[in-house]
């Protein structure tokens, strides 16, 4: 029989802050990335830091790239997330909040 391998789930929170981690490290700015990226407001990069939306696929091999880091360094799922983040979570799901 298969071995049954756990579903994956990226936690935005941590992911986002582990983004945000590596910009600064990197000495990026925010506007910094805004401007290589190509976009017009820096919008995206704060929704990817606040843990709101994940960058696409393209976007995070662009920052892999960018960092000097693989993608699986910069992603951190579920399994990986501190505690602060599951507790977000877990009350979210509670109170029937819709998760993005």
């Amino acid at each position: 029989m298969a071995e049954i391998i756990e579903f994956p789930v990226i936690d935005l929170v941590a992911t986002g802050k582990k983004i945000q981690q590596l910009r600064k490290e990197r000495g990026f700015t925010v506007r910094d990335l805004q401007r290589f990226f190509g976009f017009e407001e820096p919008t995206a990069i704060y929704h990817w830091q606040n843990g709101k939306h994940l960058p696409s696929v393209d976007n995070l091999c662009a920052l892999s790239k960018l960092f000097g880091v693989p993608m699986d360094d910069i992603i951190v799922l579920w399994d990986n997330a501190d505690a602060d983040s599951k507790k977000k979570l877990i009350t979210a799901i509670k109170q029937g909040k819709n998760i993005k």
